[in-house]
């Protein structure tokens, strides 16, 4: 990549970034046009090709540049450091949502990208969602305290249950091209408020055998 696109003003990168974003979450890799991101961010082609060498470089970009700012985002907020699983999801969401308002599109985007099959960048993608998803899972064990769940409880199963939920959410969401963020937040934050009522260990209860 061409390090003068770092050297743009902000506001002129974000237009490069949301150009890009739009126009991948509504094509496939294959018939999204440089062209059109170039017009989305209103510059030239030539000068889009001149930041990025080519188009797998710009998605390439553009997935590592989601997956860095979520992290990123994620940390500020203290997620990471939460022995509450809930209320790491409350700061989480808070997180997310912050990110959706810069970039409208980087949820469709995300989704785009993981069932992305073009094998031009497939293997690339795949490669860097296995590096991410074990960054997560070492981070998720580090300050996890399992004592704050219903005793007897699958811990995996209650843990994949909300992340399948969360990502079946979001995908019905992001299909309506006008999709609120404000209501994502509220319907996310309700959804963690029930799964708190379910299987959080209430006052009194103690483990099986006790």
């Amino acid at each position: 990549m061409n390090e003068k696109f770092f050297s743009l003003p902000i506001e002129k990168q974000e237009a490069i970034i949301n150009a890009g974003y739009r126009v991948f979450s509504e094509n496939s890799y294959k018939k999204s046009p440089m062209s059109e991101i170039a017009d989305a961010a209103g510059i030239s082609k030539s000068l889009l090709f001149y930041y990025f060498h080519n188009k797998k470089e710009l998605y390439l970009f553009l997935w590592e540049n989601c997956a860095q700012l979520t992290i990123e985002e994620l940390t500020k907020s203290g997620c990471y450091e939460q022995k509450d699983l809930f209320e790491a999801m409350y700061k989480g969401t808070q997180a997310k949502v912050r990110i959706m308002r810069r970039y409208p599109e980087i949820g469709k985007f995300t989704l785009k990208v993981y069932y992305e099959k073009d094998p031009e960048v497939r293997a690339d993608i795949q490669k860097s969602i296995a590096k991410y998803a074990d960054f997560k899972q070492n981070v998720k064990q580090l300050n996890f305290d399992s004592s704050q769940f219903v005793p007897g409880i699958d811990i995996e199963m209650m843990y994949n249950d909300m992340y399948w939920a969360s990502e079946g959410y979001i995908w019905e969401r992001i299909q309506d091209e006008k999709y609120d963020v404000d209501m994502m937040e509220r319907d996310f934050l309700k959804m963690v408020d029930f799964w708190k009522s379910i299987y959080l260990r209430k006052e009194g209860e103690h483990d099986e055998g006790n």
